[in-house]
């Protein structure tokens, strides 16, 4: 770059000779009024009337000749990377925006931005001639499919007036490919995908008559942008970021992935059994034309309100032609592997666009946020904690509200996000939004000007996300709270972290002590600290390192605030009870947050930690780029490798798992329960063992099982709880189930299995392969007389013994 150039101006050139000497005249005019130094390129590419020597009669400009017309991607591309300039401007040469709107993109570039886009589709442009009607019809529709496709946020990518700095775009037009019209859209994409800020900035704009864009070309332009996203090194790079990403996330799950059909994540409890049932319900429903929110096919005859649950209609529905074709269990595996892959690949793109210039950087922040020991943890058991992709999209629409320029647009797409997310998992929607509202409080503190600014566009934006959210789903949130089997908030007791619990590792991490880790959270899957001394240590001294960026600081309210609500409603220091209140107390109370396990407030950490990582490890490598001599890179790989390394995961542990009894998967069931009548297990599926879930998927959801491992209501004030309401007799077999002795049946046992059978309106009591079989099989003989051993189960046919119509409590 020559220091003493500020601004370099493009101007293409194709048979241009009639109208160029004057846009010279106008540019070389306007810019002898300004302090700038500068000088114009003109690029003729491949003319057959003397454009060239009209350039060259006007002093202050260099031509460049193009031997034959290549178009007009490659002719500005040769003219950028033959300037010196600190500035370039490209500008068409029909100049049907006024050169004198280049004050409003210097503005922009001043203000940050790295490339400032002439817009004919922002607040403020000015259309002064407009186009024939279906040319106009042809550039909305291209545009909008540009946008769609390689230029997400940027409404006009083809108004030939763009300024960018000059360094940036030399070194991205090196990289272009694109010779034609779509070569405006390759360069946008370009720097948006290298994280670089472009910016939209109202202009005037008159069409010209004798205009060189054809019809035809509006094709030809489509099918260079279809190319686009497929070429260069910058999408080989991200592609290879996903796809490292998806590795980690297969390695991961390398136990179950050995067998997937027949192995299950051990230390989930019984929450694979219940996810692959909600998989496969949802797959039933669709196919039998069934409502989505309810099934009586668990809990019968009251039924299971599924949005009250986490059936997570947003994965469940789309992918039910995978559930029918190779299994809820394949649904399960795919779901938790490919979900954490593409949080980690959307953490990665949010964090590259907004926050680092760096792809290195953004990739460790987003390593952080997909593999932290609290996701790890989760990725046990819970896919509505795991499967967070979504969350990214809506903060990088949030950012694009605060910069004020596509309100309408923006908040029409945030609300479908925000709908989308409901449907994906609530619980993980709320941890964000708490953290986002942290995060403006402290933001506004430290920049009131800008939050000022950014804070009409976002309200407006957020006004029409609730509108769009509401009419989406409004109606499914309305069943969750007021329909059948609703229950008015979950019951899971006092859950705050030990101090402690923030600076250890997690059991299953490389340094974690598996005891240790128990003895401070409920249970496996639910590890929700774990970060280790270091991270903490290199998170604290981040902040103070770059404690001036307001973004920092505010970060840092947003993991200090969280870590404190995930204390619980008394802080416990290293397993003291303290006395202490902490602010759970208070917010526990609030509506909906009574429901939130209250450790899980450590989730928000990580996003929060990840940014902050991204952060630093951008100034680092800037600052490696600036003294490449000293020692930067390798302290930053010390200071990540100390931090990280600890808390690496080993592979998620798995076993096989015994197969269905051939009475469920041979279809023998069938000569045993009628259509509309439920079948019994002894005992009915619950948190405990949710097996017969499994059987009944294997009998292709054939009959309807009674009580089952679901949330719903319980007593007068329908408090949640996980399973049913108890009866008699399932609380009978339970316990003999848990403690393997056989007790005295009564006439009253008799006359309460009676009752609850005729309530379950069941036709068959089945005891299947259990640990305590003998103990079970004598407590039903004694309750119902002798069973019938039947493919590979015992079965009681209890049609003669049941009487509906007299039955208390039959509805």
């Amino acid at each position: 770059m020559n220091p003493d150039v500020d601004l370099s101006v493009v101007i293409p050139a194709y048979n241009e000779e009639r109208r160029l000497a004057h846009t010279l005249a106008r540019v070389a005019g306007h810019l002898r009024t300004t302090p700038l130094s500068w000088e114009v390129v003109v690029v003729d590419d491949g003319s057959a009337d003397g454009t060239a020597a009209v350039a060259a009669g006007e002093p202050g400009v260099r031509v460049l000749r193009l031997p034959a017309n290549h178009g007009k991607g490659r002719a500005v591309r040769e003219g950028v990377l033959a300037t010196t300039g600190r500035q370039v401007l490209v500008c068409d040469a029909d100049l049907a925006t006024p050169i004198e709107d280049l004050d409003g993109l210097r503005a922009a570039l001043a203000d940050g931005a790295d490339a400032a886009v002439g817009s004919r589709a922002v607040p403020g442009a000015r259309i002064e001639a407009r186009q024939p009607w279906p040319r106009e019809l042809a550039g909305v529709l291209a545009n909008v499919l540009i946008r769609l496709l390689v230029v997400p946020g940027v409404a006009d990518t083809q108004c030939g007036f763009k300024l960018f700095d000059g360094d940036r775009a030399r070194a991205v037009f090196r990289t272009g490919r694109v010779a034609g019209w779509g070569a405006d859209a390759e360069i946008l994409h370009a720097f948006l995908a290298r994280g670089w800020r472009v910016r939209e900035v109202p202009v005037r704009w008159s069409h010209r008559r004798d205009s060189k864009v054809r019809a035809h070309q509006y094709l030809v332009t489509l099918g260079e942008v279809l190319l686009i996203p497929l070429r260069g090194a910058v999408a080989v790079r991200d592609a290879g970021v996903a796809a490292g990403f998806l590795l980690l996330s297969f390695l991961l799950y390398a136990h179950l992935w050995a067998d997937p059909w027949n192995r299950y994540l051990t230390d989930g409890g019984q929450d694979q059994n219940q996810w692959e049932w909600f998989f496969a319900v949802t797959a039933h429903n669709l196919t039998n034309l069934d409502g989505l929110l309810f099934t009586t096919l668990q809990n019968h005859p009251d039924g299971v309100n599924l949005m009250a649950n986490t059936a997570m209609l947003g994965l469940s529905v789309p992918l039910a032609p995978l559930t029918l074709t190779l299994g809820p269990s394949i649904t399960w595996a795919v779901v938790l592997t490919f979900g954490l892959a593409a949080t980690g690949a959307a953490w990665y793109a949010l964090f590259l666009r907004h926050l680092t210039r760096s792809w290195q950087a953004a990739a460790v922040g987003a390593l952080v946020c997909a593999f932290a020991p609290p996701v790890v943890s989760h990725a046990n058991a819970h896919p509505n904690l795991v499967v967070l992709f979504v969350i990214p999209l809506i903060i990088g629409r949030l950012l694009l509200l605060a910069g004020r320029a596509h309100v309408t647009r923006d908040g029409l797409v945030l609300g479908l996000l925000i709908s989308y997310q409901v449907y994906l998992g609530e619980e993980a929607l709320l941890l964000a939004a708490t953290g986002l509202a942290v995060f403006a409080a402290a933001y506004t503190m430290v920049c009131p000007d800008t939050a000022r600014a950014a804070l009409r566009p976002l309200a407006a934006g957020l006004a029409l996300a609730a509108t769009t959210g509401l009419a989406l789903t409004g109606p499914a949130l309305v069943f969750q709270f007021a329909g059948p089997q609703s229950y008015a908030s979950l019951i899971h007791g006092p859950a705050g972290n030990d101090v402690r619990a923030l600076v250890e590792h997690a059991g299953r991490s490389l340094a974690g002590d598996a005891g240790v880790a128990a003895s401070l959270s409920m249970n496996l899957t639910e590890q929700n600290a774990f970060f280790g001394w270091p991270l903490l240590i290199l998170t604290c001294g981040i902040v103070i390192w770059l404690r001036r960026r307001a973004v920092v600081l505010a970060l840092a309210a947003v993991i200090a605030g969280s870590a404190l609500l995930s204390l619980g409603p008394e802080i416990v220091f290293y397993g003291w009870r303290t006395g202490i209140p902490g602010p759970w107390l208070v917010m526990s109370r609030l509506p909906l947050f009574e429901s939130v396990v209250e450790s899980r407030f450590t989730m928000v950490c990580v996003p929060a930690i990840g940014a902050l990582l991204a952060i630093a490890a951008d100034h680092a490598l800037a600052a490696a780029r600036a003294l490449p001599r000293t020692p930067v890179r390798v302290l930053l790989c010390l200071a990540l490798t100390q931090a990280l390394l600890p808390l690496a995961p080993t592979p998620i542990a798995a076993a096989d798992r015994a197969p269905a009894p051939a009475f469920f998967a041979g279809g023998v069931w069938r000569e045993h329960v009628r259509p509309g009548r439920s079948l019994v297990t002894a005992p009915p599926p619950d948190a405990a063992d949710a097996t017969p879930l499994r059987w009944q998927v294997a009998a292709g959801l054939g009959f309807p099982l009674v009580e089952g491992y679901f949330a719903g209501p319980y007593g007068p004030e329908r408090q949640g709880v996980y399973g049913a309401p108890p009866r008699a007799t399932s609380g009978l077999l339970r316990e003999v189930r848990d403690t393997g002795r056989v007790p005295r049946v009564t006439a009253e046992h008799r006359a309460s299995a009676r009752a609850d059978l005729a309530f379950w309106r069941a036709d068959a009591v089945v005891l299947g392969p259990h640990d305590r079989q003998a103990a079970l099989h004598a407590t039903l003989t004694a309750l119902l007389g002798p069973g019938r051993q039947v493919a590979g189960v015992w079965v009681w046919n209890v049609r003669a013994i049941v009487q509906p119509s007299t039955a208390p409590g039959l509805s």
